[in-house]
Parts: C-alpha cells; sequence; structure tokens
C-alpha cells in the first residue's frame, strides 16, 4: 500500500485525485497506475485501470489470476467490473468511499455479488489514515483556490 501511496502523491502533483494501485502476485509488482483522467482525457483513466492494463501487457494475458489490487480508495463500479473480469483475487484498499465505493460503502459488488462469475475478496482500511489524508489534503487545497 506504500507504493499506491506514492503513485497517488504523483497524481496529485499531476492535478489529479490523488489515487494510486498496484498490482501484485507472488512478491512481483506486475503493473501500477495513478489517477490520470484529466491528463489522459479519458473518463475511464483510474488508477486501478491504469493498474490493471500494465499488468495485463506485462503478463501477456488480460487474466490476472491469483494477483492481488492495492489501491488508496475504495474501486468505483466502474474499476469493480474491470477488476472481476481480470480475475484479481483480492483487493486491499485504504480509504473507503462514501460516494461511490463498490466494496460496500455504497454498492456491494465486491465481494458479495453472486450474479458475477467471478468473486474478489476485499479487505478496506489498509493505511486508511495516510489514504485518508492525502485524499482530505487534496480537496482542501482545491477548496482553497491552490493547486495539489
Amino acid at each position: 500500500m506504500r507504493h499506491a501511496l506514492g503513485l497517488a502523491a504523483r497524481a496529485a502533483d499531476e492535478g489529479e485525485v490523488p489515487v494510486g494501485a498496484v498490482v501484485v502476485r507472488d512478491g512481483e509488482v506486475l503493473g501500477e497506475g495513478w489517477n490520470r483522467p484529466i491528463a489522459a482525457h479519458d473518463p475511464t483513466a483510474h488508477a486501478e485501470i491504469q493498474a490493471l492494463r500494465a499488468a495485463a501487457a506485462h503478463v501477456g494475458n488480460y487474466r490476472l489470476t491469483g494477483a492481488e489490487l492495492y489501491v488508496t480508495l475504495e474501486p468505483c463500479p466502474m474499476c469493480a467490473g474491470a477488476i472481476v473480469h481480470a480475475r484479481i483475487a483480492r483487493v486491499n484498499y485504504g480509504a473507503a468511499d462514501p460516494k461511490g465505493g463498490a466494496c460496500g460503502s455504497v454498492f456491494d459488488l465486491l465481494p458479495s455479488d453472486a450474479r458475477f462469475n467471478h468473486r474478489t475478496t476485499c479487505e478496506g482500511g489498509v493505511l486508511a489514515a495516510a489514504c485518508g489524508d492525502l485524499l482530505r489534503g487534496f480537496f482542501a487545497a482545491r477548496r482553497r483556490g491552490q493547486t495539489a
């Protein structure tokens, strides 16, 4: 998660909402990403999607069976769908997202929606204080009219 926090800080430095993500399997980092929707002009360029794309390219397969995703903010429904399609085994997230989280905060897509053909377990609260502080600081600076 500390690696994901560093990537989230990079997103903030680029003026993006500070979310970072890392895909790991058997102790090896397969892919990483940070929020880039503004820079990429792409509404799907969330940190999780960036990390999944990098990991899939790295292993030469979109299925990332047995891999874990570490992300600083609870995934949204779009990212939850991609996580299921990638066959991620486990999601470890930092801060809960009370406005759009898909791991139980708002939606309960991971892990409990039995309609999916793959189950992904979730654990929230991993370095939650640090993840939440980064997000709160970013938005506080925005409200004051400062850049991140």
